[in-house]
């Protein structure tokens, strides 16, 4: 299912950071496990297209998203991979109908507030999002922030599923129940999960499979 092998270097203000990671599963949940540092992000940015890697290839069910040395970088919008931010990266001008639908706009302009799609619909109800379908991000609560992102990251139907760091902003209550909505989920749609994160509880919940990432490297299998 993921066959990733990676490596670039990050330089700023005269530092140097070298990010190397490697590895092979068939998961369909794997977690990324490290302090903040470790190079997480950056290796879920560059499964996703939003980072190149300087070499190495990503692979995610045989299909081919980046190869250096074959000269191929998807773009990430080609890739069927979705991406759901730490802080969700909802756009503070477009409704929760409007953010959701963006994912499968392909216009010039933003999708209009009344915009009508079945997909959208289908997951303004999945998630219990119809009443607030027309409010901005600054109104909802932080589960329903995480839910219209979750919304905007399925509604294309990917092939896998990035998360980075998806309950960190969420008080301990809050984190709990939508660990576990997330989880059956999941589980229902069976799609591909790849989760970073620092908490030990993801590791417990989400790990089908873990690796541990510090300084930019892998050093091995989480014991749970």
């Amino acid at each position: 299912m993921w066959d990733v092998d990676v490596a670039k270097r990050f330089e700023h203000a005269g530092r140097c950071f070298d990010l190397q990671v490697a590895f092979r599963s068939d998961a369909r949940r794997l977690v990324l496990f490290g302090p903040s540092g470790a190079g997480k992000s950056q290796t879920l940015k560059m499964i996703a297209g939003l980072t190149t890697p300087d070499t190495g290839r990503v692979q995610l069910a045989g299909r081919t998203l980046f190869d250096h040395c074959s000269r191929i970088d998807m773009p990430p919008q080609q890739r069927a991979v979705a991406y759901m931010f730490q802080d969700y990266a909802l756009f503070p001008h477009l409704t929760v109908r409007q953010n959701i639908a963006f994912a499968l706009h392909r216009g010039a302009f933003n999708p209009g507030r009344d915009v009508q799609h079945a997909a959208v619909q289908r997951w303004l109800d999945a998630f219990g999002l119809g009443p607030a379908a027309q409010h901005y991000p600054e109104q909802l609560s932080g589960g329903q922030r995480q839910r219209t992102a979750l919304a905007r990251a399925l509604v294309a139907e990917p092939r896998a599923l990035l998360l980075d760091e998806p309950f960190a902003a969420l008080d301990q209550a809050l984190r709990a129940r939508l660990r576990d909505e997330l989880r059956a989920l999941q589980a229902q749609l069976d799609i591909p999960l790849l989760l970073i994160t620092h908490d030990e509880d993801d590791v417990r919940l989400f790990g089908d499979e873990v690796l541990h990432l510090a300084h930019g490297r892998l050093i091995g299998e989480v014991g749970r």
